[in-house]
């Protein structure tokens, strides 16, 4: 593996791998030039192997906006923001954040609305179970 990079730059790796998986469906590792960071790949992977799972959430969250109907790069950003949400391993805030961040820089300021919007109603589900 590389150097460490931050977590948000890790994010945003993820999210290209995540991005490729899901439209060409090869492995993760195959679809990164060079090595992805450490973080990256563990994040991608983890995400990866809860997508059912995540999209369920992402649709009983936003009936209005099932998982399947959601642009590729949108639904992977979710899928990152709500198994943040869910692991705990950031605060809510932070995760809700950088999903934001990731909209508003690679889709658009509706889809970094929506992100937020979904992700809101996630961590307040969470704090309430």
């Amino acid at each position: 593996m590389n150097a460490p990079v931050g977590r948000r730059t890790g994010r945003r790796q993820a999210l290209f791998l995540l991005y490729q998986w899901d439209l060409t469906g090869q492995a993760l590792t195959s679809l990164y030039e060079g090595e992805p960071d450490e973080f990256a790949l563990a994040l991608a992977e983890s995400v990866a192997a809860r997508t059912p799972a995540l999209d369920r959430r992402i649709t009983d969250s936003s009936p209005d906006w099932p998982a399947d109907r959601l642009g590729t790069l949108e639904r992977n950003i979710l899928r990152i923001g709500v198994y943040e949400l869910e692991e705990g391993t950031v605060p809510h805030e932070v995760a809700i954040n950088e999903a934001v961040v990731l909209a508003k820089r690679y889709a658009s300021e509706d889809a970094a609305r929506l992100v937020n919007g979904i992700l809101g109603r996630v961590a307040r589900e969470e704090e309430a179970a």
